[in-house]
């Protein structure tokens, strides 16, 4: 199953909705420095790799405008931990 993550600037979230359920990551931005201050995903959905896409999408992104990455949300700290390709990132 494919994981739609659209990218929502203007609330400084990624988003994802499945089964009428909002998933965000949640960051800061401030002078190329992105701060992940939070993951949540909804007990109906967990389990189906919704957090990953969203952690994902959001350090593609950061990599793709040059940002750098402030892993503050532990599931996100965790999960780069986890992924020594996207290490090169951290502030």
């Amino acid at each position: 199953m494919t994981t739609s993550v659209e990218h929502n600037p203007g609330q400084h979230r990624f988003e994802n909705t499945q089964d009428g359920r909002l998933s965000v990551l949640d960051y800061h931005l401030h002078e190329g420095l992105m701060t992940i201050t939070h993951t949540g995903v909804p007990v109906a959905l967990q389990g189906r790799g919704i957090a990953g896409a969203l952690t994902r999408t959001a350090l593609d992104t950061a990599r793709s405008e040059g940002w750098r990455v402030r892993p503050a949300c532990s599931y996100a700290r965790v999960w780069i931990e986890r992924h020594p390709d996207y290490q090169d990132l951290l502030a």
